[in-house]
């Protein structure tokens, strides 16, 4: 491993963090879900991967084939003494669309699917609270999964940061998918 990159593995805030807690959720695409937790005090890192599938360590070109089960989502490593959970739900739901069970936005199939995927029972419980109050928003059913973490498989390092990374791109991306579109004609 060069030198630099053992550096900046080991320069990790979230290694070295002692009191670090861990989120999951799937919003479609995992390069939209990173920007709006990257904004969160408290927020130590992001990573965007794949959960809950049957193929172990998968590739992107193996998930979106929709065989192997995976979803494409996001991974938060946060200071629950900065940040919680609660406020990390809040900001999951006007980022999704939690009516459309075939994707999101222009993704389809089953690996652009919306969910959370709780790590203990106190995530489990405040993921299914938070459901039912989104659920009295709209008059149709909300159908984002809420479901137990198996293990998360981190994509690829080009996924990583995309939004960082290739900002000309990714503001393309989201425009021709029409995700700000949709957001705002639910959440206003």
């Amino acid at each position: 491993m060069r030198p630099l990159i053992l550096l900046l593995l080991l320069w990790s805030p979230a290694l070295w963090a002692d009191d670090t807690a861990e989120a999951i959720f799937a919003g479609g695409c995992f390069w939209c879900m990173e920007p709006p937790y990257d904004e969160l005090d408290g927020v130590l890192e992001t990573t965007s991967g794949y959960i809950g599938g049957h193929v172990e360590d998968p590739t992107y070109e193996q998930v979106v084939t929709d065989t192997t089960g995976h979803t494409e989502a996001v991974k938060i490593t946060y200071d629950p003494e900065q940040v919680d959970y609660q406020t990390l739900l809040d900001v999951f739901w006007p980022n999704i669309d939690p009516l459309d069970e075939g994707g999101q936005f222009c993704d389809r199939g089953d690996s652009y699917r919306a969910g959370i995927f709780y790590l203990n029972d106190r995530q489990k419980a405040l993921a299914e609270a938070s459901k039912k109050a989104i659920e009295q928003r709209f008059d149709q059913p909300v159908v984002t999964e809420i479901t137990e973490a198996t293990t998360f498989y981190p994509a690829e390092d080009y996924h990583q940061n995309y939004y960082q990374k290739n900002p000309i791109r990714y503001k393309f991306y989201r425009y021709r998918c029409g995700r700000d579109d949709r957001l705002e004609e639910l959440w206003g």
